[in-house]
């Protein structure tokens, strides 16, 4: 199958690109596979541009622990303290205490580094003033 790559830079070449990408699946030509993985990669990395991953609130992580664990909310209670404690959690509302972590690093066995945030920055405010000569 004789194709051009696609250059991406619009939803409309997007398309085009995953027209391109179906019609070369079906090749077993040597050529044409490398097309298809190149083309894929330029769409990836299009898609990436316009939609970047956003990474996880620890709220989702929490949750999806659970759900990938069998835990319910009743069973975080030991874990983060109290039901209101374990819905404003898991509702993103309260941040987690280094106790929490620790605690849900061993129910759930996870790096501490996944469950706490990174830090936030702080806007720096620089002086109007100068330094006295």
């Amino acid at each position: 199958m004789d194709a051009m790559l696609i250059l991406i830079d619009s939803d409309a070449e997007l398309e085009r690109a995953r027209a391109l990408v179906e019609r070369l699946w079906e090749s077993d030509d040597p050529a044409d596979v490398a097309r298809l993985q190149t083309q894929a990669r330029l769409i990836a990395t299009y898609e990436e541009s316009k939609w970047p991953p956003r990474p996880a609130s620890t709220a989702a992580l929490i949750r999806h622990l659970m759900d990938q664990h069998g835990v319910t909310r009743a069973e975080m209670v030991p874990i983060l303290g109290t039901p209101s404690r374990v819905s404003e959690v898991l509702s993103g509302k309260k941040e987690l205490s280094m106790a929490m972590v620790q605690r849900l690093r061993a129910r759930f066995r996870v790096s501490a580094d996944v469950l706490i945030p990174p830090p936030r920055k702080v806007p720096t405010r620089r002086s109007s003033r100068r330094a006295a000569a």
